[in-house]
């Protein structure tokens, strides 16, 4: 199966929408298969004084408020559409997150069919309900949650119009950079078990082997922020990947892919041309004579595999020579 690769651009544009437009480009240049970015109205999002997290407050102006930083990073309506347009000549899908009602039917609105419920809003009783309603595909994201939330949010989206086979749940952990020791990654697993659900990974650690670690535990969606340079300054730059790390990420992904096979045990086609050179047969290990039984002692099992199968040495051992056997001759 096809990894769903998503470029999370996220907030990493810091409001200019050339920086945005160029996180479309190495997104597009490193193969993800979705760009995405966040839709919300600051003053649907947060209250006027609410503090930002440890993160942000390192990662960006430690003077402003979460609100402030928030306003900043607004994606009007209109720079929504000059993104998708630029989305469609880089031949890459648009995609957003709407962490509000308004903001889900905006997207609504510019055509998008796939939903992305973030972490924050898995507890939102009246967001969950909206989202189900719209009865299309849904990725959710689970950082900060436990598996009874999980199994809420889950049926909520069930209950008002998504089937669960449209739901895809995203393993998460909700802190940037996530520390390997928090990361959790059988957790994905358990939740698939529990929930019969696709199941992927959103991926904030340092570095790709996480995310590629996910996909051969069965992740079918993976998310990773993307930025231009994890110096710039903004929340979530440090915990991205520039864009030659991406494109490693994306590359390695696909092997992996090609790797996973079917899950049936066979020869492969490489394998049957080196079976003969790499396995034994039995060989003689000394002159023998015709009439001469073979033992343990005059016959041995050595490369190529050519001949008799040292798998049938008991049934070998006792019977008589045939004939005249050179010392390393196969038997």
């Amino acid at each position: 199966m096809r990894t769903l690769i998503i470029a999370e651009a996220g907030v990493n544009h810091n409001g200019d929408i050339d920086l945005a437009k160029q996180l479309i480009d190495v997104a597009a240049e490193a193969g993800a298969d979705l760009v995405k970015f966040q839709t919300f109205n600051s003053d649907r999002l947060a209250t006027h004084n609410a503090k930002k997290a440890d993160y942000q407050t390192q990662t960006s102006d430690s003077s402003e408020s979460q609100y402030e930083m928030l306003h900043r990073l607004e994606l009007s309506a209109e720079m929504h559409k000059e993104l998708m347009a630029h989305c469609a000549a880089r031949s890459i899908r648009f995609f957003s997150t709407g962490f509000d009602v308004d903001s889900i039917d905006l997207l609504v609105d510019l055509g998008q069919d796939l939903f992305k419920i973030p972490s924050g809003e898995i507890t939102n009783l009246p967001y969950l309900r909206h989202v189900g309603r719209l009865g299309k595909g849904v990725i959710m994201s689970t950082g900060m949650a436990n598996m009874g939330e999980i199994e809420a949010a889950i049926e909520v989206l069930e209950q008002f119009g998504t089937p669960r086979a449209q739901i895809t749940v995203l393993h998460c952990t909700t802190e940037y950079p996530a520390a390997m020791v928090e990361v959790n990654l059988r957790a994905m697993q358990s939740i698939q078990t529990a929930f019969g659900v696709a199941v992927g990974y959103s991926d904030h650690t340092v570095g790709i082997e996480v995310a590629i670690a996910a996909v051969a535990l069965g992740a079918v969606v993976i998310e990773k922020h993307i930025t231009l340079d994890r110096n710039l300054p903004g929340p979530d730059h440090k915990a991205s990947l520039e864009p030659e790390e991406f494109k490693a990420m994306v590359a390695a992904i696909r092997n992996i892919e090609v790797a996973l096979g079917d899950g049936i045990k066979r020869l492969t086609p490489s394998e049957s041309r080196n079976k003969l050179v790499a396995r034994k047969s039995l060989v003689a290990n000394q002159a023998i004579k015709v009439g001469e039984a073979f033992t343990v002692k005059n016959i041995t099992a050595k490369r190529p595999g050519t001949g008799i199968s040292p798998m049938r040495w008991d049934e070998v051992i006792g019977q008589s020579a045939l004939r005249n056997y050179r010392e390393d001759e196969l038997i």
